[in-house]
């Protein structure tokens, strides 16, 4: 094992199983040091060091290695989804050398939540249309997408890009619900929260028209229409 990653496993114990233990805080923190010292670029140790810089309250200096972290290999991951979408002649090793250095997915999904949390929208948003990419049949990832861009609403009048940031929020949120539903999931936290927001944003009135794909929001081109569709047959079946 990669002695960098042995620190960062390590540093995960004392952020989870052990964070009641006396001094675990400073262990973790020696973990991390040591995982960064073997490893520099090692983006699991940057974005350990992020989250527990976040837990100290040094926001600022959490945000500088949690973009550090994500700037390590996300290029990587849309440079390879530019391949895929080209050809795949002769990519067969590029592909294998640039996942060597991708957080597998759930750990992404961790990396959306802090970005979201150091109010690193835009970034947050390419991580979970990646991730949509990959599986757009985790809730989890709809619905992050539907509280960033809600957690936005405030900024409508800054955007230049033409998002309607209250659309794509009920977008969004709308189809997490639907595919709570239609996979029968157990996040009851995350369902109430999902509701709530959908109530505030005003209900149907918000959601996408057929005429106005292109203020749906991101990531909904090739997918909503299908996801919709799915999910209406998969409740008709249900309720027979």
């Amino acid at each position: 094992m990669n002695v960098s990653v042995a620190f960062c496993s390590i540093a995960e114990i004392f952020f989870t199983d052990l964070c009641m233990e006396e001094g675990a805080a400073d262990r973790c923190k020696e973990a991390i040091d040591k995982a960064l010292q073997y490893d520099e670029h090692n983006p699991e140790a940057l974005q350990l060091m992020a989250s527990y810089l976040f837990s100290i309250e040094k926001t600022e200096e959490g945000r500088e290695y949690l973009k550090k972290s994500v700037s390590s290999w996300l290029p990587s991951l849309q440079k390879e989804e530019e391949s895929l979408a080209s050809t795949e002649h002769d990519m067969e090793e590029e592909k294998d050398q640039n996942k060597s250095n991708i957080p597998p997915y759930e750990s992404r999904i961790t990396t959306a939540k802090l970005l979201i949390k150091a109010e690193q929208y835009e970034m947050a948003t390419e991580v979970l249309e990646d991730l949509l990419e990959e599986d757009d049949e985790v809730v989890e990832v709809w619905y992050l997408l539907g509280w960033l861009f809600y957690l936005q609403l405030d900024k409508q009048d800054l955007t230049s890009n033409g998002v309607n940031f209250r659309k794509s929020a009920w977008t969004y949120l709308s189809k997490a619900k639907k595919l709570y539903v239609k996979l029968r999931c157990e996040d009851a936290p995350m369902f109430e929260h999902t509701e709530q927001l959908l109530a505030e944003l005003g209900g149907e009135e918000h959601g996408a028209d057929d005429d106005d794909d292109d203020e749906a929001g991101p990531s909904l081109d090739n997918i909503e229409d299908d996801f919709i569709q799915s999910s209406d047959d998969e409740e008709d079946a249900m309720d027979h």
